[in-house]
């Protein structure tokens, strides 16, 4: 009894110790939510907009965003780029820019054609769409992939296509014994759906930014081959996949009918994605896209964002994929002994890593190092406000990108200590 009296004064003691009230706030509001069946336990990260400092508070603050490499702004080049860029009517395939970007994209990839398309949720049901032509077709996908978590089930809901699932490994990939059990025979008979297409992601996002390895993905083409499938990879983040494997993006692309690439997020564009293909699926994608309502007009104030992205934003994805390991390895390194991080498995521009620590959750930790803690303007000299996702099980997210360069990154280990530091200080005091 007595143990557990001293576990709740401790809790209480950290919880108004080290969180401001807005804080406290926002951790009632999640119980009340809780108590209501509204828990965000089923949620992958908690997407809460955080406190910015205001006008007074912005000359000591510093503000390091690492929700998402989906956050990043045009620069100036980016900017000037889209102000000057010739236009046209893209729907009728009168966009020079958006032209161009697309055979940027089809060389680049490997691929016979490839189509502007406004975001990669879009992007990836239109290919869907394109390889099940017919309700009742049947997908299969990773248990933990976007495509299946995030986009809302689109394929069932809008194209009529029923998803299998096969169970995502810590590295991205599937066991291809199970992938090929998931596979229907018999077609036509009428009680089963008929199997048309194996979804793979690249990086993979929520398994923290980690590369499909080439012999997978040379396995799973072989696989698909053999039955008679399709392979679409939604390729977000595979621009980071080939920076890691140091080979050209074809390299990857060459085991994949169909590939969806994000221009908006670590190469920086503020809208867009590419959905690339042989010349025949493009030309259905078109159709797919417009039904969709992603025909758009004079595009190529967008699309020249996007062809600076392709050209010249590719080599400075290393950036990111060093400064998370370095932050990854401040985690280890830290004083206290708080947080777990397999190094092996930062690969790219996402950090997954998760609390040691019992008493310290993910969301609380989050809080911690999205606010302007007591004394720490005295300890490091000014505010730091890092902003991160908790993540599933007991882990957390950060993303890395072109708006955080290695000076932010050390912020954010700073902040980091300083957070362990205080939260080891109260610890000992409640003991």
């Amino acid at each position: 009894m007595r143990s557990i009296m001293s576990l709740k004064t401790f809790s209480c003691r950290v919880l108004y110790k080290l969180l401001n009230p807005c804080i406290v706030a926002s951790i009632k509001r999640d119980a009340a939510a809780a108590v209501l069946g509204r828990s965000s336990a089923r949620g992958y990260y908690n997407t809460g907009k955080p406190r910015y400092p205001g006008p007074v508070e912005a000359a000591r603050v510093r503000v390091v965003d690492l929700r998402s490499d989906t956050v990043t702004k045009p620069g100036p080049a980016m900017r000037q780029a889209m102000a000057e860029a010739e236009v046209g009517d893209d729907v009728m395939g009168e966009d020079p820019t958006v032209n161009e970007l697309q055979k940027i994209a089809a060389d680049m990839f490997g691929m016979e054609a490839a189509l502007f398309v406004p975001t990669g949720t879009m992007s990836n049901l239109i290919a869907v769409m394109v390889h099940c032509r017919e309700r009742g077709d049947e997908m299969i996908v990773g248990d933990l992939s976007h495509l299946h978590i995030y986009e809302q089930g689109g394929s069932a809901q809008l194209a009529g296509v029923h998803a299998t699932t096969v169970t995502t490994l810590p590295n991205g990939t599937f066991d291809l014994e199970q992938l090929e059990s998931k596979i229907r025979h018999g077609y036509p008979d009428p009680h089963y759906p008929r199997s048309r297409l194996i979804c793979v992601e690249n990086t993979h996002n929520i398994q923290g930014g980690r590369v499909l390895p080439l012999s997978f993905l040379q396995e799973v083409r072989a696989l698909a081959d053999r039955y008679g499938l399709s392979v679409h990879m939604d390729g977000a983040r595979v621009m980071n996949a080939a920076v890691f494997q140091g080979v050209p993006p074809s390299t990857i692309l060459q085991h994949t009918d169909t590939v969806s690439v994000c221009l908006s997020k670590g190469l920086g564009a503020p809208v867009g994605t590419m959905l690339a293909g042989p010349q025949d699926f493009i030309a259905r994608a078109v159709r797919c896209r417009k039904a969709l309502g992603g025909g758009m007009r004079q595009a190529g104030i967008l699309a020249a964002a996007g062809k600076l992205s392709l050209l010249d934003m590719v080599k400075r994805l290393e950036e990111d994929h060093h400064n998370a390991k370095t932050f990854a390895q401040a985690l280890l390194d830290c004083d206290a002994p708080l947080f777990a991080v397999d190094m092996v498995a930062v690969e790219t521009n996402i950090l997954r890593f998760r609390l040691e620590e019992p008493g310290l959750s993910p969301s609380e930790f989050c809080a911690h190092m999205g606010q302007v803690c007591e004394g720490e303007e005295a300890a490091l000299g000014q505010g730091i406000q890092v902003l991160m996702y908790p993540h599933f099980g007991n882990s957390l997210r950060a993303v890395w990108h072109l708006g955080i360069s290695p000076e932010d990154t050390q912020l954010a280990i700073q902040k980091m200590q300083f957070v362990a530091s205080q939260y080891l200080k109260e610890k000992l005091r409640a003991q």
